[in-house]
């Protein structure tokens, strides 16, 4: 896929927006892995504001637990904190620096371990309203041109387009309250990727690529189809097991409901 036909997917999916049954996880989930491509940087997280105003992680274009656990770490430090406070973008931070070992001591070292050597915070913003943050990690000492920083800006004014399109839908004044459901639904789906790597004997990635691509064709919301997952209502043994790859032995039973403590 040429990169015009990859914006234009991001486009159409922002039009998709102003629909009822518009997927908002699914859809950030989509644009952590086009910006992933478009601006060829190793990794993408979507982190939005709960009702408290600390960063939670919506979406991520690895789904890796160490990549996770760094998005996840900028709770309460680390570069998309301060790009969140300020609503101005953070970018080229060398995470070998002595300044930003300095400021962030423990996201260093872990991006660091992770084979990350600098990052980049855009904010996610509206009028000067900012509502969360996407960060960028690079494997490449290089920084992003002035051009790839403006389409990441793009990229971000378009999906926070897209979630208080969303808000404005649902006729709610309580929009953090709105967010805080989509974060409750991201744990949900965190928890059910487990259970379907264990069983299935996969790695998380590989459970979530089954996951997503049952709801898809079956027309399931990923937070509702997660939710049906852990009180019982839905038998996980209708999702086709994937192939297990061929490094790695088939396994693990399941006994079908998926019941997941929420």
């Amino acid at each position: 896929m040429t990169r015009e036909q990859q914006l234009t997917e991001v486009f159409v999916k922002v039009a998709d927006s102003l629909i009822d049954d518009f997927d908002l996880i699914d859809f950030l989930q989509q644009l952590s892995e086009r910006c992933m491509e478009l601006l060829e940087v190793a990794a993408v997280g979507v982190l939005l504001a709960d009702q408290h105003g600390h960063l939670q992680v919506l979406a991520a274009s690895d789904e890796h637990t160490r990549v996770l656990e760094l998005f996840a770490l900028q709770h309460d430090q680390g570069p998309c904190v301060d790009c969140y406070r300020s609503g101005t973008p953070r970018t080229a931070i060398n995470l070998h620096d002595p300044l930003t070992t300095s400021a962030w001591p423990r996201f260093a070292a872990i991006a660091r371990e992770t084979g990350f050597v600098s990052t980049n915070a855009i904010p996610m913003r509206l009028r000067g309203r900012v509502i969360g943050v996407l960060g960028l990690f690079q494997t490449d000492p290089a920084p992003l041109s002035a051009d790839d920083v403006t389409l990441a800006q793009a990229l971000a004014d378009l999906a926070t387009i897209a979630i208080l399109q969303q808000r404005t839908l649902a006729h709610s004044e309580l929009e953090r309250g709105q967010l805080q459901s989509a974060l409750n639904s991201r744990v949900l789906l965190e928890q059910v990727k487990g259970l379907l790597a264990e069983r299935w004997q996969l790695s998380v990635d590989e459970a979530f690529a089954a996951f997503r691509a049952f709801a898809r064709s079956h027309h399931y919301q990923l937070g509702l189809l997660a939710r049906q997952i852990a009180d019982g209502t839905f038998d996980t043994d209708l999702i086709p097991r994937p192939a297990a790859p061929p490094h790695r032995r088939p396994g693990g039973t399941g006994s079908g409901t998926g019941e997941v403590v929420a």
